[in-house]
């Protein structure tokens, strides 16, 4: 994309939104998991992302307002989870509740032998899960739901073991280890907690790859909305019922295509979570945040906004995270666009207003806060660039990144809206960048990346 000082020039378009291991008996059960951690370790692998509304037949306007709305609805939850924080319910002490949902779903198989069913990947949580037989309450999901009964590796697991002690809340009876997941719009999973043979990516291709007892929640009774896209939820989050925690890996990223893009996007789990070797004065650098109150989080220390070349009067304490556990900024993939703190955005939206030479639209059509009216016939207009200032790195985001145009309508639009409390940083502004957590050393890098062409 061309660039001009502070301002770069969009185009007029919408821009919205691995060999198969096999392994012997349960005897060599332990030796077994050993070996495939150690394999996954230092070799990785990586799974195919779709977004949900792939494939369907909708208008680029249509895409962006079926996002926006799920968006919407991410953000609520999270709002509920950052007043649970600061609560002193004692049910709501002992139901904590969890994000929930997601934009993008990943092939998995489970099971022996291999059930497929398109899982939602959600770095806003924790727990593996899926629905399964004998289903008290399920919801439709298009693959058949699965039946332990028909799988030879299914295993419950006890009330003694790890994953189980983790649960936020969990029973015990005779049958083994019970749980219970509430998501911030009270939606839930509950069932038995199990482990199970996932085969990520296609079980018949050679870039799948089989890992044996990855514990999971074998959902019998789940309510409520945000599921109905796929037939469960992998959780990336930084607890120890996430997949990349049971995995042990020291990275995982992602690269996300446009919304309106039919092409796919891409999970990396281990060693290849970096990609193509890249300059390092392409790659931006961040540490991670811990929120004791908010543990599967991802956070970011952001200090401050750039438009253009004015650095906004924003307080670096309007990103930061308060005693409470409310406040800070995450990343997450499962969000549209960011959501920032009200004070901030204010800032942000009149700025654009400022430098923006283009009428502002007031109709509010398109769900978005802040929107201009596009010149016709013009094949690209000027932006003001936008900078986002982290602690120890600053992220310049190419135009794409945060403003969406649809010369169909005559509206471009900024991909960004108001919160309280949580500020939210969206897969909108995350776009075409290999997203690469580091575990370890506990910092998140950008790469600029084409990801349709990984």
């Amino acid at each position: 994309m061309a660039s001009l000082g502070n301002f770069s020039l969009l185009p007029l378009i919408l821009v919205v939104l691995a060999g198969v291991a096999c392994f012997p008996t349960e005897s060599l059960a332990t030796s077994r998991w050993a070996l495939v951690k150690n394999e996954v370790k230092h070799f990785g692998f990586e799974v195919t992302l779709k977004h949900i509304d792939s494939g369907k037949n909708f208008t680029r306007y249509e895409r962006l307002q079926r996002a926006l709305t799920r968006g919407q609805h991410r953000l609520n939850r999270l709002s509920k989870m950052v007043l649970a924080a600061g609560s002193t319910s004692e049910l709501e002490a002992e139901s904590p509740i969890h994000s929930g949902n997601g934009e993008f779903l990943m092939q998995l198989s489970i099971g022996t032998p291999g059930a497929s069913f398109p899982a939602i990947m959600d770095t806003g949580s924790d727990l593996i899960w899926t629905q399964c037989k004998p289903c008290s309450q399920c919801y439709d999901q298009q693959t058949p739901i699965f039946d332990p009964k028909k799988s030879s590796s299914f295993t419950t697991l006890s009330c003694s073991s790890n994953l189980c002690m983790a649960l936020p809340t969990s029973m015990c009876d005779s049958g083994g280890c019970e749980y219970l997941y509430t998501y911030g719009d009270y939606s839930s999973t509950q069932g038995v907690m199990a482990t199970e043979t996932f085969t990520f990516g296609d079980s018949g291709d050679s870039q799948g790859v089989s890992v044996p007892k990855v514990g999971f929640g074998c959902g019998q009774d789940n309510e409520g909305s945000g599921f109905s896209q796929g037939a469960g939820l992998v959780g990336l989050g930084r607890g120890p019922l996430s997949l990349v925690s049971q995995l042990g890996v020291p990275e995982f990223s992602y690269c996300l295509t446009s919304i309106d893009d039919s092409k796919t996007s891409k999970l990396l789990i281990g060693p290849q979570a970096i990609g193509n070797k890249t300059s390092s004065s392409a790659i931006i650098t961040i540490p991670l945040i811990k929120n004791p109150s908010q543990p599967s989080f991802y956070y970011l220390p952001l200090e401050g906004i750039s438009v253009g070349d004015t650095r906004l009067p924003i307080k670096k304490s309007t990103f930061s995270l308060q005693s409470d556990g409310s406040g800070g900024l995450i990343i997450d993939s499962g969000t549209t666009i960011t959501y920032l703190e009200e004070s901030a955005f204010d800032l942000v939206k009149k700025e654009f207003i400022s430098q923006t030479k283009l009428s502002v639209d007031k109709s509010g059509t398109a769900g978005l806060d802040l929107c201009f009216t596009l010149p016709s016939g013009s094949a690209q207009v000027e932006v003001p660039k936008l900078v986002f200032h982290f602690e120890g790195a600053d992220l310049d985001l190419p135009g794409d990144n945060y403003m969406i145009a649809d010369s169909s309508v005559g509206l471009m639009c900024l991909a960004m809206g108001s919160s309280s409390g949580m500020s939210i940083f969206g897969n909108v502004q995350q776009q075409n960048m290999m997203v690469v957590h580091d575990l370890e050393k506990e910092t998140l890098s950008f790469i600029p990346t084409q990801c349709d062409q990984l």
